[in-house]
């Protein structure tokens, strides 16, 4: 009900920097959320475009599905971080971190078998095929899902080993052959600096490893990309904002969201810190908001009696975004969330959003519990993506060709809900 909504935004309005009161009212028509666009929003989300984004994609398809621990994942690093500093976005830095480590896991998951090196889904001290650790990169056949959306579509990893999997294209296999292994890893990131409020950050994330013997041109090619192109547009010369920006592209997600629980554990001690004292320079801002971005291309609806899902995107596709109920900072994710609905309304082209209530298994979750911090997907993480929505996901039709422009529109949307988004919150400006 648009009234009940309307009253939740209305209490919660303001915590966040930067959030206008006008998120109070949802836009009844096209020609009313126009009318109540600010102009230069408008104008920075102009930039965004779509074959600009398909080309991101793209471009990071030629690492194939970019597994942690290869050089083709180094290479993707290497090729993103050069992008990022094409578009202006100059200050690249890099986490660096081992896998597996306890010092890449979450503090508060318990080991797992006797030896192990660290915690949670990074610890088994034994490996499945290829070297990867047990228990995460390999498993296959898993079902889930919920059953009231129906039939449930068998989930996990391909491995062309596994007894009845089909035969790889050659192209792929040869360009996916390297097995990973343990050792240094690393995140790549960069930093627009706010002008008015150095001191404080927004981040915006999406993970860069993939696997599934594909192209992870969605999972999660499609979250780089996105994270990318708002990069770009905010870069620009003539661009400033009032807080600063930082556009992280996350290893290790994959594992256990090792490279995301990296960066917490290297850095959550050092916000708001000025260095050296009297400079105006903060390495690491106060953290006000995380938003992360997994998965953002396909909602083609759920499977059928058969199992299949249909080639085409559905009529009713949407922009999910997720927060955690249960975390201890629902309340601002809650209000983060509404921000980001807002501005979809207001702002993006042609697919709707919609807020849910469990965010989990991307990026976000280390900071869950820290800061408000929430997820855009194409489907809703626990009940559709794991009930078999996407048949592409870990797999290897997870390649450029599968997706079409209204699947690729879909992730084009996103980047304008959370472009939008995040320049309301940062107070970006247009320079004349």
């Amino acid at each position: 009900m648009h009234w009940a909504r309307a009253i939740v935004v209305s209490i919660l309005a303001g915590a966040l920097p930067g959030v206008a009161r006008a998120q109070e009212q949802e836009p009844a028509t096209t020609a009313a959320a126009a009318a109540r666009q600010d102009p230069t929003i408008k104008a920075l989300v102009d930039r965004l475009d779509l074959e600009k984004y398909k080309a991101t994609i793209k471009g990071l398809t030629q690492f194939g599905d970019r597994r942690q621990g290869t050089d083709r994942n180094r290479a993707a690093l290497d090729w993103i971080e050069a992008q990022l500093k094409s578009y202006g976005c100059a200050n690249t830095e890099r986490i660096t971190y081992t896998y597996p480590s306890a010092a890449a896991s979450d503090p508060n998951a318990p080991a797992r078998g006797a030896g192990a090196a660290g915690r949670g889904r990074a610890a088994g001290a034994a490996t499945g095929p290829a070297g990867s650790p047990a228990g995460s990169e390999t498993r296959r056949g898993r079902e889930g899902g919920s059953t009231q959306f129906g039939p449930r579509a068998r989930t996990g990893v391909y491995q062309p080993d596994t007894p009845g999997a089909a035969p790889l294209d050659p192209r792929l296999q040869a360009l996916n052959a390297q097995p990973t292994t343990p050792g240094e890893r690393q995140d790549v990131y960069c930093t627009k600096v706010g002008t008015t409020h150095p001191e404080e950050m927004y981040i915006i994330g999406g993970h860069m490893d993939g696997h599934g013997w594909g192209e992870a041109a969605n999972d999660d090619g499609s979250g780089t990309a996105l994270v990318m192109e708002v990069a770009r547009a905010l870069s620009s010369p003539d661009v400033q904002t009032d807080r600063s920006i930082r556009f992280v592209l996350w290893n290790n997600e994959e594992t256990g969201l090792n490279g995301a629980w990296a960066y917490v554990n290297q850095r959550k001690d050092l916000q708001g810190k000025e260095e050296p004292a009297g400079s105006n320079k903060y390495p690491e801002p106060r953290w006000l908001g995380m938003i992360q971005h997994d998965m953002m291309m396909w909602d083609h609806g759920m499977p059928g009696a058969d199992g299949k899902v249909s080639p085409e995107q559905r009529r009713e596709a949407d922009v999910n975004i997720e927060f955690q109920m249960s975390s201890k900072m629902s309340d601002g994710a809650q209000q983060l969330a509404w921000t980001l609905k807002a501005a979809n309304d207001r702002y993006a082209t042609d697919y709707p959003a919609m807020v849910g209530p469990h965010m989990t298994n991307t990026d976000s979750t280390p900071f869950m519990n820290l800061v408000a911090a929430v997820s855009l997907r194409e489907n809703e993480r626990g009940m559709q993506i794991g009930a078999g929505w996407d048949p592409n996901w870990h797999q290897p039709s997870d390649v450029f060709t599968t997706y079409t422009d209204k699947d690729f529109r879909l992730g084009l949307n996103a980047a304008q809900t959370t472009l939008a988004a995040i320049a309301e919150l940062a107070g970006a400006a247009i320079k004349k």
